[in-house]
């Protein structure tokens, strides 16, 4: 039987604002749960200002937030100055450090390792070439100096130093089967 409260309800799950659909609401929900306070909030403050009227209210429920934290959201995003947009989480020099810095003498350890192991055009002395590939360079290389780098390391190091690939030179046995 339909009551009065129960046919309101329906009426209201149909007239519900829902601008986006599941999968992005999903997806919403795992990026605003992997960030800090502070950017929770203006990430709800920032929702909601794309959003028309019941926006707020849309995000909050969304979010698993409240409607004063998406407001307040909205109202920090909006009145950000230039400083504070470019306020940084991370300090200046964090992170990885380049294999040029980590290991100060890689350009003369790599040539050392490669020097018994290099071949070049006699015709031009700029084109040289090494037989070992660039899993053995990386080998010799953390052996010999015990300096161990990635292979693309290695293979911005041959580029560095002019180092090209071989191609191996394809006969034409017609040519040689042919008698003069």
């Amino acid at each position: 039987m339909k009551t009065p409260q129960n046919s309101q309800q329906q009426l209201e799950k149909t007239n519900e604002f829902c601008p986006y659909d599941t999968d992005t609401e999903i997806t919403m929900k795992r990026f605003y749960d992997s960030l800090s306070e502070k950017d929770k909030r203006r990430y709800a403050g920032v929702e909601a200002l794309k959003l028309e009227h019941g926006g707020q209210k849309y995000i909050a429920k969304l979010l698993g937030c409240s409607r004063g934290t998406v407001k307040a959201g909205a109202c920090e995003v909006s009145n950000l100055t230039p400083q504070e947009v470019d306020k940084r989480i991370r300090q200046v020099g964090g992170g990885r450090k380049k294999y040029n810095e980590k290991w100060l003498n890689i350009d003369e350890q790599f040539l050392s390792v490669l020097k018994e192991h290099t071949a070049g055009d006699p015709m031009d002395e700029r084109v040289v070439w090494t037989d070992l590939n660039h899993k053995e360079v990386q080998q010799l290389l953390g052996e010999t100096y015990d300096v161990w780098v990635s292979q693309p390391i290695i293979k911005k190091l041959l580029k560095k130093h002019g180092y090209r690939r071989r191609k191996a030179q394809k006969k034409d046995h017609e040519a040689s089967s042919q008698p003069e």
